[in-house]
């Protein structure tokens, strides 16, 4: 039988349906993509409220996963809920038409994204990645990208190359981490270290009369993150070489600052893609970039196969438009950033604080409203870190978290929102400390 956790309980518990079954009898492994809790903590959830989930039992869980990223205000946020609801009233979508709120995201987009002379909008994240890619190699008349191991940028075949493997590549050329991917694609993409300019330098420079692109997430998976150097070489190598440089700003997007990434390390990629936080929490993504680059997809510019395909039934769609206008507007009101980033300075503080008290031998690392916790003696900077890093421990101790009410994936990016409070951070800290406790220095 499996345990459960032990902790708040809601005041408006679903019933006693089994809905785990439910999800094993209608889900690939009961789950919705890859990625999910252990088993025996698992749950599935009712709703959620500020910075917690409740499941259909009725306990609630401070929540470090903010849907992926995408709810950096938490939970239900007033004004959010509020443009759902009046734009569900005046028309959800308008297929190929732009609407007004679509026209103000873009703006929207143009005055905070130091990019952004153009916008192409999605319907979500994986899809401005691809359509970037796309763009680029349009552009350039090449057709190999250049990615970073352990780097995820989307769903799409592309890019779905040294993702999740468990064991550092021996190659440069990509592969794939997916069933059903052609080996044909594997081709197209090479492979280089986080954080390893000279690896970087001298791939792009063998390949350069074939590469279109480099892409990179300003703060990669697996808590790895960019030392001082390593963004601002990519930009050199890229000019030096002639290939564009692509930041995939999904996650980082609107929440490192509200000019995301690009403000935030002050370098200025040829394209970005972005998605979550710019939503609301609904669907919705954009490529953000040189005009003479997105321009491409002017159907305008005379036969339509000379130029770039964009198109999708829910692209720009004016629901998700409303909603990530009023999240967007929230996020620009004065000294959110500085509070949402104290927070998490202090949350990391009070963690390393409790991990050294019981001789835990974990480490924290973060910047901004991320942070991650590892069983290894150095911070990530690298996917190869990431694997020298205690897995078993890792989910022992995040396993742990669940079942005292912090809700993350093991092992897993969490992300602080502006919801969380004091007693998020109360309930976070006595969580960790009955990890540490139970699992952490054994």
């Amino acid at each position: 039988m499996e345990t459960r956790p032990n902790h708040v309980q809601d005041q408006t518990p679903e019933g006693a349906k089994d809905w785990l079954a439910e999800a094993d009898r209608l889900l690939p492994g009961g789950l919705l993509g890859r990625g999910g809790l252990p088993r025996d903590v698992r749950f599935v959830a009712a709703r959620g409220e500020g910075a917690r989930i409740f499941d259909t039992e009725g306990r609630a869980y401070v929540d470090y996963l903010a849907g992926a990223g995408a709810l950096i205000l938490g939970y239900g946020h007033p004004a959010v809920t509020a443009a759902i609801r009046h734009q569900a009233g005046e028309g959800v979508l308008f297929f190929s038409t732009p609407s007004v709120p679509t026209l103000r995201l873009a703006q929207a987009i143009a005055e905070a994204v130091p990019s952004a002379e153009k916008v192409v909008l999605t319907t979500t994240g994986s899809e401005a990645t691809q359509y970037a890619l796309r763009f680029a190699r349009a552009f350039t008349g090449h057709d190999r990208i250049l990615k970073f191991e352990g780097a995820y940028h989307g769903n799409h075949d592309a890019v779905q190359m040294n993702t999740a493997r468990r064991a550092r590549s021996n190659s440069a050329v990509g592969e794939s981490d997916s069933l059903g991917v052609a080996h044909a694609v594997e081709e197209t993409v090479l492979i280089a270290p986080y954080n390893d300019l000279e690896a970087v330098e001298r791939i792009v420079r063998e390949h350069r009369r074939e590469l279109a692109a480099i892409i990179v997430d300003p703060i990669q998976r697996g808590g790895v993150f960019p030392l001082p150097d390593f963004l601002p070489g990519l930009r050199r190598i890229a000019d030096d070489n002639g290939v564009l440089l692509v930041f995939d700003e999904v996650i980082v997007g609107f929440r490192l600052a509200y000019g995301g990434a690009q403000e935030h390390f002050g370098v200025i990629p040829d394209l970005a893609s972005l998605g979550k936080i710019m939503g609301g929490g609904l669907p919705i993504g954009a490529v953000a970039g040189r005009a003479e680059i997105l321009s491409l997809a002017d159907t305008g510019r005379g036969d339509l196969a000379d130029h770039v395909l964009i198109n999708g039934t829910h692209h720009g769609m004016a629901l998700a438009a409303a909603a990530g206008l009023a999240a967007l507007e929230a996020l620009r009101q004065p000294g959110v950033y500085d509070r949402l980033n104290a927070w998490s300075d202090t949350l990391r503080a009070e963690v390393r604080g409790l991990l050294e008290r019981h001789s835990v031998p974990a480490v924290v690392d973060g910047l901004g409203s991320f942070w991650h916790l590892a069983f290894a003696d150095r911070p990530h900077r690298n996917h190869a870190d990431s694997l020298a890093a205690d897995a078993k421990r890792i989910k022992a101790f995040d396993t742990e978290l669940i079942r005292n009410g912090v809700h993350l994936f093991p092992g897993g990016r969490r992300l602080v929102t502006t919801a969380h409070g004091d007693a998020e951070m109360e309930d976070t800290l006595r969580a960790v400390d009955a990890a540490c406790r139970r699992v952490g220095a054994a």
